[in-house]
C-alpha cells in the first residue's frame, strides 16, 4: 500500500499528458478541415469502444474511447481512421463532394494534414513563451566553475572561470544548452569560442564518450566535456525575447531529436535508449513528483508535456504512410506527377507504414520492459 500511495500519480500523469497532446494534435486537423469546408464525422480521443460521446451542431461525433494511446479525426469520405479514401467516393452527389476531404484541392488536403503537427509546435512555442514571460528563464551560465582532471576539457586547455560563448559558431546561452549539445553529439569534434577574462579564445575539443546510468539504472552513451558549473542566473524576458527564446528552444529540441534518431540509424547510439509508452508513463510520473509542492509538481509536468508535444509533432512529420508525413509524401508525389498516386500504391504504402509503426512500437515497448525500473515498479505494485 505504501508503494501505491507514493506512486499513484504515474498513470494519471501519463493520461493527462497523452490526452492533452492528442487533443491539441487532432484539433489542429479538425480546425483547418472546418476552415476548408470539410465535414468532420468523428473526433476521437483514444481508439476502440466509445466510452462517452456527443454530437455538435455540425454533425461531428465527439468521443472518448477506451484505449488512450492516441486519437483520430475521421473526415467525410474517409474509409477509416488512417484517412484513406472510401471506395464509394465516385457515387457521392455534388453536394456531398463539396464537403468531402478527398475532393478538396491538393493544397487544402495538405494544409489539413500538416495542421496536426503544426498545432503541437504552436502549443510548445506558446507555452514556453508564457512560462518565460511569467516566471522568467532560470538557467546555469556556461561557465566552467570546475574542470575535471584528464577530461576532454582538461586536455583541450579549458580553465576554471572560462565562459563558453559558442559551439561550432552557434551561440550558447546556458550550461544546459551546452550540455545538450555535447551529450547528443557524442565524440564529434567541437570548436569552442571562450571568454577568458575578457579575451576571446578558440579551442578545439573532442568530447569523451562515457556511459551514464540514471536513477532507474538505465545506461546511455553520452558525450562529456568534463566541466561543472555551480553558478545560477535568472533571465527575464520581454514579450519579443520570450517568443524568440521559445522558438530557439523548440528548434534545438527538434534538431537534437533528429540527430539522436540518425545516430541510432547509423549505429553511433544504442537503440536500447529508445522508449515507448511505458517510458513516457515513467517520465510523466517522475515529472509530476519532481517539485516540492503541488504547484511546482504541476509546472514540472507541464514542462515535460511541452517537450513531448515537440516530439509528437516531429514524429508525425516522418514520411511514413499512416503518419501525417506519409500523407504529405503522397501529396508531394501527386503534385509532381499532376495526378493522385494509384489506390493500389497507397494501399501497399499504408500496409508497409502500419507494419513499420507496429514494429517500432513493439521494439520500444520491449526496450521499456527490459529496463530495471519496470521490474521494480510492477514488483512494488503487486507486492
Amino acid at each position: 500500500m505504501e508503494f501505491i500511495s507514493e506512486n499513484w500519480i504515474y498513470i494519471p500523469a501519463f493520461l493527462i499528458v497523452i490526452t492533452v497532446l492528442v487533443f491539441i494534435h487532432e484539433y489542429g486537423h479538425y480546425k483547418v478541415a472546418r476552415l476548408c469546408g470539410v465535414k468532420v464525422d468523428v473526433f476521437s480521443i483514444g481508439f476502440g469502444k466509445e466510452l462517452y460521446g456527443w454530437y455538435d451542431k455540425n454533425g461531428c461525433r465527439w468521443r472518448i474511447s477506451a484505449i488512450p494511446f492516441g486519437g483520430y479525426v475521421k473526415f467525410f469520405g474517409d474509409a477509416g481512421v488512417a484517412s484513406n479514401a472510401d471506395i464509394g467516393l465516385d457515387t457521392l452527389s455534388e453536394e456531398e463532394k463539396r464537403v468531402s476531404f478527398h475532393h478538396k484541392a491538393l493544397w487544402q488536403r495538405a494544409a489539413v494534414v500538416f495542421a496536426g503537427p503544426a498545432a503541437n509546435y504552436i502549443f510548445a512555442i506558446a507555452a514556453l513563451t508564457v512560462l518565460h514571460l511569467s516566471l522568467g528563464q532560470a538557467h546555469t551560465p556556461p561557465i566552467a566553475s570546475e574542470v575535471v582532471e584528464n577530461s576532454a576539457a582538461f586536455e583541450a586547455g579549458i580553465l576554471p572561470g572560462d565562459r563558453v560563448l559558442s559551439v561550432n559558431g552557434d551561440e550558447i546561452e546556458s550550461f544546459e544548452q551546452l550540455r545538450q549539445t555535447v551529450v547528443v553529439g557524442l565524440d564529434e569534434p567541437l570548436s569552442l569560442l571562450i571568454d577568458r577574462s575578457g579575451e576571446k579564445v578558440t579551442l578545439e575539443i573532442v568530447p569523451h564518450i562515457v556511459e551514464h546510468k540514471d536513477s532507474d539504472g538505465n545506461v546511455q552513451k553520452i558525450g562529456q566535456l568534463g566541466i561543472r558549473s555551480t553558478e545560477r542566473e535568472f533571465k527575464e524576458h520581454s514579450p519579443v525575447s520570450a517568443l524568440t527564446s521559445a522558438v530557439d528552444q523548440t528548434w534545438f529540441v527538434t534538431t537534437a531529436t533528429l540527430k539522436g534518431a540518425w545516430q541510432m540509424i547509423t549505429g553511433a547510439r544504442d537503440t536500447k535508449e529508445l522508449s515507448g509508452p511505458l517510458g513516457i508513463l515513467k517520465m510523466s510520473g517522475d515529472a509530476a513528483k519532481r517539485g516540492s509542492d503541488l504547484t511546482t509538481n504541476a509546472l514540472s509536468l507541464f514542462n515535460f508535456m511541452i517537450f513531448v508535444s515537440i516530439s509528437l509533432g516531429l514524429i508525425n512529420l516522418f514520411p511514413i504512410p499512416m503518419l501525417d508525413g506519409g500523407h504529405l509524401l503522397f501529396y508531394s508525389l501527386e503534385a509532381a506527377m499532376g495526378r493522385p498516386v494509384s489506390e493500389k500504391f497507397m494501399e501497399y504504402g499504408f500496409r508497409i507504414g502500419l507494419t513499420l509503426v507496429l514494429m517500432l512500437m513493439i521494439f520500444a515497448t520491449w526496450n521499456d520492459l527490459n529496463k530495471p525500473w519496470v521490474k521494480s515498479f510492477f514488483t512494488g505494485l503487486f507486492s
